[in-house]
């Protein structure tokens, strides 16, 4: 029996299609249940109804970060969700929603942390300017991009990038290590020390 993982979205979901496509293969130990966005035009809740998968807009405006938490939480119940990825999701969770998943939210970042966390990371490697950055998938706490790291992979920085080529480059790597950790984390082969990630054989 497959693991039922929530996915948590805020725009177009390229990192979604990521994980539907390697949830679709047989060896998968997870299976996408439902895409949340709390943007009801995210491209990526089209992505989800293409396959089939509940996609629910859950709306954060008007409402307190309790509230809109609260309604996200009912929803991973409902579908009896176990792990939950956040792909591009553009909103800060809190300690009592991640008391709720503890060491089960996932998250993936376009750098090499701890380098440039927060918005417009690609822009602040250009703008450094570094020669190499990359991405990084990690557990989520209460601080921004501060969670202990799973995996991350290089991509280097050429003289002649602007935004677009570096976050083509970046989502390529985004793509591959993303579903990865996914299927370390449903298998329970990762296991946090501190601030460190193991992965068990």
């Amino acid at each position: 029996m497959s693991t039922p993982v929530a996915v948590l979205i805020s725009g177009s979901g390229t990192n979604l299609q990521a994980l539907l496509d390697d949830c679709d293969c047989q060896s998968s130990l997870a299976h996408i249940a439902v895409v949340i966005s709390n943007r009801r035009d995210a491209y990526g809740l089209e992505r989800a109804r293409q396959r089939g998968i509940p996609a629910i807009w859950v709306p954060h405006r008007k409402k307190s970060r309790e509230d809109f938490e609260a309604d996200i939480l009912d929803v991973l119940q409902q579908y009896k969700v176990e792990w939950v990825v956040l792909a591009g999701f553009m909103r800060v969770l809190t300690a009592k929603f991640l008391s709720a998943y503890h060491q089960r939210v996932l998250n993936i970042h376009p750098s090499l942390l701890p380098a440039f966390p927060g918005i417009n990371a690609q822009q602040q490697a250009l703008d450094y300017p570094v020669k190499i950055t990359g991405a990084t998938v990690h557990f989520v706490d209460t601080g921004m991009d501060t969670g202990p790291i799973i995996i991350q992979e290089s991509v280097p920085v050429y003289t002649d990038d602007d935004i677009s080529s570096l976050k083509t480059r970046i989502l390529a790597v985004e793509h591959k290590i993303l579903p990865q950790a996914l299927q370390l984390a449903v298998a329970g082969r990762l296991l946090i020390e501190g601030r460190t990630v193991q992965v068990l054989d």
